[in-house]
């Protein structure tokens, strides 16, 4: 199908935009709206993510916390132009400020960044960064103080030559180290580039031993311009897979992929006679959530056009990987603008899920934009905040939450950047400066009060995987159990390390248990709301920490 015949079809779905229009102000009475002001300027934020074709896609970014005061920094790409670190030198619960500082790098190594992931790879409790770059890869090793240095060639990581666009990492059995998978877009060197020439993906594992060494790399093969990644454990086996959402655009016979990842062995994709359906989309960002809280996540999948939603069709029979796709009944298809006067199809990016409004159920946010200037779609094309309602339905509120601004959307960064817990928005906007959207709580006639209680939480594991990539968290309220997967990757081009923001709606206590990434639960960690905490493994009690 071509563009122009698939915006036709669309407007088959549009007809029924008025008494949708209805439906949505009715629920929206019934919701805790946020309100956002956009802030990137006061704070201090000055960022463009630019460039030609080959900037199209990517533009992203990670937050971390980089000196180890608690409050979240920022690394941001930039395309054409020169990635930076932005140091947070706000208070909590005050003003959003952050401050320049470049990477002690060659200038031209800063350049071409599409995309910025932070882990911590060598087991030293400080986050590194991947950098994803039009050419050579760069991995810089966290020194603390928000310092790095070029770590490719002492942990032995070939950064290679492609044109990088997806991340994702995980901890294996018995590994110190993490796995870490890059996912490439277009191949430009082939014959016949762009068309029919998407590169090859590649995984690289750990060789072992007391330091990180990656000689152990195997080729994804075929690639069909992947856009984003991640692994996820999407049976409850213990055993994680790598999903992969591919760019229709430039493929010949692809589609959405399933890795099947297991130790010790080459990775295989899920085919047909495994139960994996055939799915051709634009896929631009991928994202995952416990929706019903069985244990199984969701998954959301950017495109041009519908945002796909999908569930397990058979989650008593988790053996096969076949899903349906529930994005229509749930109300989170997003496929046109919902403000403005541009009727034509959107183009979704960044995909992440967030309790944005505290009151533990997730919402889905959405980074929209056209690709560049392309008829067919739409050119005002706001970012999208679906709030999810008590009958399980996403609502759109973007333009009553004040993020309904007139900008491209790329990547995205959803984190409390001020500690007050209420979660901003951190967007990165294609040849316009990044979008910063501070949470003030509910507007009310007389300012802004606060919305649900909440807790973020910060877990220490032992062994490599400090950050406990992997761990999931179950927090019970009452009678509501809330699940909350440990990741590293996914979005598009973006993502963030350290805490996890759990809204706890009226609760002002709850418990949690930790199932880590070896599959091991803890014990009940009882918790007061409204506090950071720390949960260190095989320590009896949570830690609260007092962040300045």
């Amino acid at each position: 199908m071509t563009k122009s015949s698939f915006a036709l079809c669309c407007a088959l779905l549009f007809a029924s935009n008025a008494v949708q229009a209805d439906d949505r102000s009715d629920a929206l009475d019934l919701l805790s709206i946020p309100h956002f002001t956009e802030q990137a300027a006061s704070a201090g934020l000055s960022q463009t993510y630019d460039g030609g074709w080959e900037f199209f896609v990517g533009g992203g970014g990670s937050s971390l916390d980089c000196n180890g005061d608690g409050m979240p920094d920022i690394a941001l790409a930039g395309g054409t132009n020169a990635a930076a670190l932005f140091i947070n030198t706000g208070k909590a619960g005050g003003e959003l400020s952050f401050t320049r500082k470049a990477f002690d790098l060659p200038e031209k190594l800063t350049k071409n960044v599409l995309g910025i992931y932070a882990l911590d790879i060598n087991a030293d409790a400080q986050d590194d960064l991947v950098l994803l770059r039009l050419g050579e890869n760069i991995v810089l090793q966290g020194m603390g103080g928000c310092k790095f240095e070029r770590a490719n060639r002492k942990w032995n990581i070939d950064g290679g030559r492609s044109w990088t666009t997806a991340f994702a990492a995980t901890w294996e059995p018995e590994q110190r180290f993490p796995t870490l998978a890059f996912g490439n877009y277009v191949d430009r060197t082939a014959p016949g580039s762009p068309w029919g020439t998407c590169d090859a993906n590649y995984l690289m594992r750990p060789s072992g031993g007391d330091t990180p060494n990656y000689d152990n790399v195997a080729e994804l093969s075929p690639g069909y311009c992947a856009l984003s990644m991640l692994f996820t454990d999407w049976n409850r086996s213990g055993e994680p897979a790598l999903r992969i959402a591919n760019d229709r655009q430039y493929y010949r016979g692809g589609e959405e992929q399933l890795w099947r990842v297991e130790p010790n062995r080459p990775p295989r994709l899920y085919r047909r006679a495994d139960g994996w359906e055939h799915l051709k989309i634009w896929g631009m960002g991928i994202a995952e959530a416990d929706l019903n809280s069985d244990g199984l996540p969701e998954y959301a999948i950017t495109s041009m056009g519908d945002t796909k939603l999908q569930s397990l069709d058979d989650p008593a029979d988790a053996s096969s990987p076949q899903y349906t796709d529930i994005a229509y009944e749930r109300g989170a298809t997003a496929t046109q603008p919902y403000a403005g006067p541009d009727k034509l199809p959107s183009t979704g990016w960044h995909v992440e899920f967030a309790d944005f409004n505290n009151d533990g159920r997730q919402d889905l946010f959405v980074a929209k934009g056209n690709v560049e200037a392309m008829p067919d779609f739409a050119s005002f094309d706001p970012d999208n905040l679906l709030l999810q309602s008590i009958d399980k339905r996403f609502v759109e509120s973007g333009d009553r939450a004040g993020i309904a601004l007139n900008t491209s959307g790329r990547g995205a960064i959803i984190e409390d950047f001020n500690r007050d817990g209420l979660l901003d928005m951190l967007v990165i906007n294609r040849k316009q400066n990044v979008s910063l959207f501070r949470n003030l709580g509910r507007e009310t006639d007389w300012g802004h009060r606060p919305l649900g209680n909440w807790v973020e939480i910060e877990l220490h594991d032992k062994g490599g995987n400090t950050h406990a990539i992997g761990a999931r968290l179950l927090v019970k309220t009452g009678t509501i159990s809330m699940n909350r997967t440990i990741k590293a990757g996914a979005g598009h081009a973006s993502g963030h390390s350290g805490v996890t923001h759990i809204g706890l709606g009226l609760l002002d206590r709850a418990t949690v248990r930790v199932q880590w990434p070896d599959g091991s639960w803890s014990h009940d960690y009882r918790f007061l709301a409204n506090q950071h905490i720390i949960i260190k493994r095989d320590e009896s009690d949570v830690i609260y920490r007092l962040i300045d």
